[in-house]
């Protein structure tokens, strides 16, 4: 088992269209569905895989591009401290005081190991300055929980355990 990092920060109506966060129906429109029923589904088709703004499910991350990870790691304690690294880089930024909290930002980081160290998925967001969004995820692959048949990002899968 090992674990991959990603980072996303962008505008929040992107990361609020969906059609380009969840992949495409398995059941195409027809001729007579709505016009933008077709459009969505023609955009999640040419977008969603590709597109850097986060997936709707964690592990959908595993079906991006290997480009878009951020980091790879054999030991959930070493995922858990990048993504504290990125939470300590951006905390300043946060839009809400109580999420700069130190406290509870440390607290979050154990809790990170924790749940790396059971297959468990991280995703975390965070309102920075209007009108941007911080998106950090860590995802656990080989085996991935919520997907257990999917593969890790093209080039990744053979990521030794260095442990």
């Amino acid at each position: 088992m090992h674990f991959h990092g990603y980072l996303w920060v962008g505008d929040k109506a992107v990361f609020d269209r969906e059609s380009l966060r969840r992949p495409p129906s398995p059941v195409e429109p027809t001729v007579t569905s709505p016009p933008d029923v077709v459009e969505r589904y023609r955009e999640a088709v040419a977008q969603w895989k590709v597109a850097q703004v986060p997936p709707l499910e964690t592990a959908y991350w595993l079906v991006k591009p290997s480009g878009m990870v951020r980091g790879t790691w054999g030991h959930p304690k070493e995922a858990a401290e990048w993504l504290g690294e990125r939470l300590t880089e951006y905390v300043s930024r946060f839009a809400s005081p109580g999420d700069r909290d130190t406290t509870r930002l440390a607290r979050k980081v154990s809790y990170v190991a924790e749940t790396l160290g059971w297959g468990g998925d991280i995703s975390l967001g965070y309102y920075l300055e209007r009108p941007l969004f911080l998106s950090l995820a860590l995802v656990t692959c080989f085996p991935n929980r919520a997907s257990p048949g999917q593969a890790c990002p093209t080039g990744l899968d053979a990521w030794p355990d260095s442990g």
